[in-house]
């Protein structure tokens, strides 16, 4: 970990600042999703870790513990979810940190990890990061709103489109 680098567990009065970070980058990320995500932090069913550098929030990723993902959650397969890093803040290892630590948690109850991933050009840093991880695809192809898509099904390519991969720990 860097030294200007703090990973921690989110807290209520993160919600606020995180929110606001995502709004000066451009990106709609409401209050009401943090504090949605401390709730199911104190419940047990997710780990939502922070990344600060040098005291400021640079972003953060979560752990669903039993994910929506149907093979995931049959398998007992905790999926990494909602993985963000502020643009200012990206290309200082911060993500590569966030997976570390999100690795190392799941790594004491599963032997694997899952991750997806969107499909269109916005996401091809996440996805060059997690091939580079050795995450690889799980075999169900494309996905929306986790459910694997049949042939033939139309869809529109969004962020409910991902593509589901896991990782022997």
């Amino acid at each position: 970990m860097k030294v200007n680098l703090e990973l921690r567990e989110i807290r209520k009065t993160d919600c606020q600042s995180i929110s606001e970070s995502f709004q000066k980058q451009g990106w709609d990320k409401p209050v009401s999703q943090y504090e949605t995500y401390v709730e199911y932090q104190e419940k047990g069913e997710r780990d939502v870790i922070i990344a600060e550098w040098n005291q400021e929030f640079a972003g953060y990723l979560t752990i669903k513990w039993n994910s929506d993902y149907e093979p995931f959650r049959k398998g007992g397969i905790p999926e990494i979810a909602d993985f963000n890093v502020l643009k200012k803040f990206q290309r200082l290892g911060i993500g590569t940190d966030l997976m570390d630590e999100a690795e190392k948690r799941i790594k004491k109850i599963s032997s694997h990890a899952g991750i997806g991933f969107g499909v269109y050009k916005d996401y091809g840093a996440a996805q060059i990061l997690y091939i580079n991880r050795g995450y690889k695809p799980d075999g169900n192809g494309l996905v929306k709103n986790s459910i694997p898509l049949k042939y033939g099904e139309v869809v529109t390519i969004d962020d409910s489109i991902v593509f589901c991969l896991t990782k022997k720990l």
